[in-house]
């Protein structure tokens, strides 16, 4: 297809070799009118040598159909074809709206496939070559006379054909463009996913070693003994870091592989996990269960996970205190979560600068929950949050 040009909407479905056997098999059928239009002007009978003409007209009709097997691919060229052959039958005084049906499909097609300004072209030059087909020798008072018969007829045509190749692309050129939105969208959308899993991800751990790595510091003169504890929980929380950066990495490059061969997803059942971390760096969660606990979706268990994950994190780096409470409510229709501390404010009391309170409130929003996060009015900071179900 010429450069510029691109296959309308309504064609996309068809293949590319499909299309071609398409104008190709409009050849035969176009001959086919072309000669029954030449031989019922011209009757075999009137010639002597009847089985030489025959092959004679045979072959002028196969030569002017003949362009139209590479319209789909070359469809101006083919147009320009098609306005000379037009120009040459009204010369030799031959009927020539067949022609100038053929034309306005082509009109029809470029309009949808090619950029505005070629397709302007065309239209013109079609309109140029009606006028100079019909409109020479035509008396002044004829020419209304004309635009009321056949010929007139083809200009009709002509401009319905542009009307409606254009209402299709600015379908087609609107279509793309929702698209293409939709897309950009989606990237942003997978980009903050990635974003907010690395930050619960790795928030909680490197709160854990900068904590145990403070301690370390502070008792490796006096209690060699305590530091050497300290730095093992660095590096066994460093070792369990980089493994779940790796099963996310995984993740992210088998999305399209098959489920049971992509390391799985961390939820609830990873809380003992979480607890253990937690106690490390020094501060007891306290987990509590209420309703009937029951397998939960995967978005859903995820985000519960992050989200009281990221709760603890921001208990360690920000409360001051040794112990937190986690309260699981398993509901009939949702799951309520909330972590309570008695602590400094959490990260609003120290300007809330990062992105943990604003990852979650992200994640409850794609679930289409409610989520609350705030000082409580009698110390410590509260994390409140429902999961529809």
């Amino acid at each position: 297809m010429e450069e510029g040009l691109k296959p309308p909407s309504l064609l996309r479905r068809l293949s590319p070799d499909a299309m071609t056997t398409l104008s190709w098999l409009s050849v035969p059928a176009f001959a086919m009118v072309s000669l029954s239009m030449i031989a019922g002007r011209y009757p075999l009978y009137l010639y002597r040598h009847q089985y030489a003409y025959s092959l004679l007209l045979l072959g002028i009709a196969i030569a002017m159909a003949l362009p139209l097997g590479w319209a789909s691919r070359r469809p101006v060229p083919v147009l320009g074809v098609m306005l000379v052959e037009a120009i040459g039958l009204r010369l030799y005084g031959e009927r020539s709206w067949p022609v100038f049906l053929v034309v306005d499909v082509l009109v029809f097609y470029i309009r949808v496939s090619s950029r505005r300004r070629l397709a302007e072209a065309a239209a013109a030059a079609v309109l140029v070559v009606w006028c100079i087909v019909y409109l020479p020798g035509t008396p002044s008072a004829g020419i209304l006379h004309l635009f009321k018969t056949g010929p007139g007829y083809l200009v009709v045509g002509t401009t319905i054909a542009w009307i409606l190749g254009s209402w299709i692309r600015l379908r087609q050129d609107h279509a793309e463009m929702l698209q293409a939105q939709a897309a950009t969208q989606a990237v942003q959308a997978e980009r903050l996913r990635i974003a907010r899993e690395l930050h619960d991800m790795v928030a909680h751990s490197i709160g854990v070693i900068a904590i145990q790595a403070g301690a370390a510091g502070r008792v490796i003169e006096t209690q060699p003994k305590g530091a050497r504890a300290a730095l093992g929980v660095i590096e066994a929380t460093s070792r369990e870091t980089l493994a779940g950066l790796r099963r996310m990495l995984i993740a992210l490059r088998e999305a399209d592989s098959d489920p049971e061969q992509t390391a799985p997803i961390q939820g609830l059942k990873d809380l003992d996990w979480l607890t253990e971390t937690t106690a490390k760096a020094g501060v007891k969660m306290d987990v509590r269960w209420q309703g009937q606990q029951r397998p939960l979706p995967p978005e859903v268990d995820l985000s519960a996970f992050r989200i009281v994950q990221e709760s603890v994190t921001n208990v360690v780096r920000h409360a001051g205190v040794s112990q937190c409470c986690v309260l699981l409510d398993f509901r009939e229709k949702e799951l309520s979560i909330e972590v309570v501390d008695d602590g400094q404010g959490g990260p609003a009391g120290n300007g809330g600068s990062g992105y943990g309170i604003l990852g979650m409130r992200e994640r409850v929003g794609l679930l289409h929950g409610s989520f609350r996060a705030g000082p409580r009015p009698e110390g410590g900071f509260r994390v409140a949050v429902r999961l529809p179900l």
